[in-house]
């Protein structure tokens, strides 16, 4: 039960995350949002307000914001359709009713001449289908159209995502990865908060196990240390290289103590490590406290990861690509359930890197990624026009199509290297 609740929090929050950005971004620009959806599939919990529906989907594998004109879905009332019309107080169109008149007896009946429900918001036709009472209405920005039980509201041409300049649209679609980068940045910087430091790789000696070699030889945190056995010593790096290499062998740590230089002569405790003896002396890294050593933590160790992420692509670009290299959602889950066992602060730690995997992902250059899309807006940057939109959602059905086969194949695997 633990690792469920883990892997619900983990998955939510980074793809919250990434979809907010999406969804901030769309509002900021003006653009009208009608989904923003954890999950795909079935609904488990749906919410509406205003002119957005909040869903909570069944199946892990991502979520969505779908953004007014990214789908094609154009409402067109042809001459001759006949509705129902209910008007505000002055008089203009809140409601026009396809099927289901019956039930809005006060609706006003109107066979549909012309309808321009995009720009100029009009609607004429013949009152009370008689064509001799011709009568125009202006249409509400925010009206809807009711087809039976379905309501559907109206997008005006300025709400629609292919009306805004280049510059927002990129920005909008780059903001859902952007907010995965920033999810990673504040988690390192709680983690840093909460763990009282930042590790650092300074030749110095951070906390002293009590009763431990290091203690009984009489080293404090804090020291510097200089060399051991004569070998200079510039990082911590070379401190735990130098004692795992020399275990159960009389040191000689030179350090640095109130500015003032000592000789303290230390001996190793040997230990097993991956069936291998090392020696441990019994010191922690050193750490750095300071306010601003623990906000940029959140910094340097986002682009940590991503250069890790990145050396990591590389290698599966110049090694060969194998399934065994990717993780899908079971996958997630059994890497979620040994990590739960270290600890909250171990769960915080993946949840970011997991966070920063996704934003690179997304940032790929592939069809129904946001990378995809960014790379057709470069194409449009450079052309001075866009790419036909039936010929580019073409492309992204194709691209999301392969993506769920990869997506099931890599799910297969995970299932095999878990249970069989």
């Amino acid at each position: 039960m633990t690792t469920i609740i883990a892997f619900i929090f983990v998955f939510g929050l980074i793809v919250f995350f990434h979809e907010l950005g999406h969804f901030l971004l769309a509002k900021r620009s003006g653009i009208m949002v009608k989904d923003f959806s954890i999950g795909f599939g079935p609904k488990i919990f749906a919410y509406k307000k205003k002119e957005t529906q909040y869903t909570i989907r069944l199946l892990p594998i991502g979520g969505y914001v779908r953004m007014a004109g990214e789908d094609g879905e154009e409402i067109d009332l042809k001459p001759g359709f006949r509705v129902g019309l209910e008007l505000s107080p002055d008089e203009n169109v809140t409601k026009i009713i396809v099927n289901g008149k019956d039930q809005y007896v006060n609706a006003q009946p109107l066979e549909v001449s012309h309808a321009d429900l995009e720009k100029d918001l009009f609607i004429e036709g013949f009152e009370d289908f008689d064509e001799t009472k011709k009568v125009r209405y202006n249409v509400a920005r925010d009206a809807v159209i009711i087809d039976g039980k379905i309501e559907t509201q109206i997008v005006p041409y300025d709400r629609s995502f292919g009306s805004k300049s280049l510059g927002k649209r990129a920005a909008t679609i780059f903001a859902g990865p952007l907010f995965n980068f920033i999810l990673a940045i504040l988690i390192f910087t709680v983690l840093a908060f909460v763990q009282g430091g930042v590790v650092t790789n300074e030749s110095e000696l951070g906390k002293v196990v009590p009763d431990s070699p290091a203690a009984s030889a009489g080293l404090k945190q804090g020291d510097e240390v200089q060399s051991i056995d004569g070998k200079k010593t510039d990082s911590w790096t070379d401190i735990v290289t130098i004692v795992s290499e020399n275990p159960g062998k009389d040191l000689d740590f030179k350090i640095s103590r109130d500015n003032q230089t000592e000789d303290i002569h230390v001996t190793p405790e040997t230990v097993k490590e991956q069936g291998k003896e090392v020696g441990k002396i019994g010191v922690a890294s050193p750490t750095n406290d300071s306010f601003g050593a623990k906000i940029s933590y959140g910094f340097t160790q986002t682009w940590f990861w991503i250069s890790q992420i990145f050396t990591v692509l590389g290698n599966m670009i110049t090694g060969g690509f194998s399934l065994d290299m990717l993780n899908g959602p079971v996958g997630i889950y059994t890497s979620t359930e040994q990590v739960v066992s270290y600890g909250f602060l171990t769960l915080l730690n993946w949840t970011a890197v997991l966070s920063i995997n996704l934003g690179i992902v997304n940032l790929l250059p592939l069809p129904a990624l946001d990378g995809g899309r960014l790379l057709f807006f470069a194409y449009e940057l450079i052309r001075r026009k866009p790419v036909d939109p039936k010929k580019e959602g073409m492309i992204h059905f194709i691209g999301f199509a392969l993506l769920m086969v990869l997506m099931i194949l890599v799910t297969w695997n995970d299932i095999q290297r878990a249970f069989f």
